[in-house]
């Protein structure tokens, strides 16, 4: 693949601004908007080094390298292995695919626990609505939605540009906010849980970020 100039452009994601964050957000354990900034702008500059070194060696962004699906997951792993940085009230859950992904600080030994009542679920997608999770549960679901190249681009002739966050929302969904996604008999898709028009309104009514740039 051709690596041009205005693929060295794009190896530099757009920051997010302290200003387009909402002040007046609910959030729980202790965390606040600063903590979440910190960690958006920390995955910010770790996407910055990758893709500088990538475009050193010829290769494509690592948003055009990954599958979409990974991608996505690697953002949110970063920014919820991040928070807790900058955030001493809440740990990253220790127990493997344990859930929520992060719980307040000391509530359980070892900072690992397989279900627990209190914490953040945190998410990431490329969608401003339909975000999907394994089951339907009673959680504190926190969502990062960016825009970015995918793989398919180049051949789609899609114009490089930057990744960027778009929108941060979050709130304590109930099971009645989620519903199963449907797939057809020949689908090998795992059957997952998608959030209705009621988390849906409850999310972006308490949001977090907004990126007020066009």
């Amino acid at each position: 693949m051709a690596v041009g100039t205005a693929e060295k452009a794009c190896c530099t994601p757009i920051k997010p601004r302290i200003g387009d964050f909402n002040t007046r957000t609910k959030l729980p354990c202790g965390v606040g908007v600063e903590h979440i900034y910190r960690a958006m702008t920390e995955f910010a500059d770790f996407l910055k080094f990758v893709n500088t070194q990538l475009y050193t060696r010829k290769i494509a962004r690592l948003e055009s390298l990954m599958m979409a699906a990974n991608f996505s997951s690697l953002v949110g792993e970063f920014v919820g292995a991040t928070i807790p940085k900058h955030c001493s009230a809440i740990v990253k859950n220790r127990y493997h695919n344990g859930h929520p992904d992060l719980i307040p600080a000391g509530s359980h030994p070892g900072d690992a626990v397989q279900h627990g009542h209190e914490g953040v679920e945190i998410k990431a997608s490329r969608y401003l609505r339909g975000w999907q999770g394994h089951n339907p549960e009673d959680t504190w679901l926190m969502v990062f939605v960016f825009d970015s190249n995918r793989p398919p681009d180049v051949s789609k002739g899609v114009a490089p540009r930057p990744f960027r966050f778009v929108t941060v929302v979050g709130a304590a969904l109930t099971k009645e906010d989620w519903a199963y996604s449907g797939r057809s008999e020949e689908s090998r898709r795992t059957i997952t849980a998608s959030v209705t028009a009621s988390g849906h309104t409850k999310m972006t009514a308490n949001w977090i970020f907004r990126e007020t740039r066009p």
